[in-house]
């Protein structure tokens, strides 16, 4: 069966910008075919704000969420796979959906060198907003 993830990111981005929020996306950085700017990676994630006023070509589909966005006043193209993707969230409030820690589906399960906590527990952010997970 496919993952949920992609569906899951399309129907809460479109809730997000329904509701006259900005859907933001919290990223590992570190996962196999990410291609975000270097420069803005912390501690191995990044935190993208994908509203419709600040980025442009936005695609989601089941292989990934792709667009074009500026990093200090420089273009860049940026692809983040749906198992990067560790929330999707509004930045007003923090409702949204963190999800669990899923292994690189190019890689048939095959991790990143680092698999994180070994206790089944995804990691959970450092210094982001207080998400609130949609039931």
């Amino acid at each position: 069966m496919n993952s949920s993830r992609p569906y899951l990111l399309r129907a809460l981005y479109e809730w997000i910008v329904d509701n006259d929020c900005t859907p933001h996306l919290l990223v590992n950085a570190e996962m196999p075919n990410v291609q975000v700017p270097a420069g803005y990676v912390s501690d191995g994630q990044i935190v993208l704000n994908i509203s419709p006023s600040a980025v442009r070509h936005l695609h989601m589909d089941n292989q990934g969420v792709s667009f074009e966005g500026r990093f200090g006043g420089v273009a860049h193209s940026l692809f983040i796979p749906p198992e990067a993707v560790m929330a999707i969230y509004a930045r007003e409030n923090g409702q949204g959906m963190v999800f669990e820690v899923e292994p690189p589906a190019a890689e048939g399960g095959a991790g990143p060198d680092d698999d994180g906590p070994s206790g089944g527990e995804p990691p959970r952010p450092a210094g982001r907003p207080s998400l609130k997970v949609v039931k």
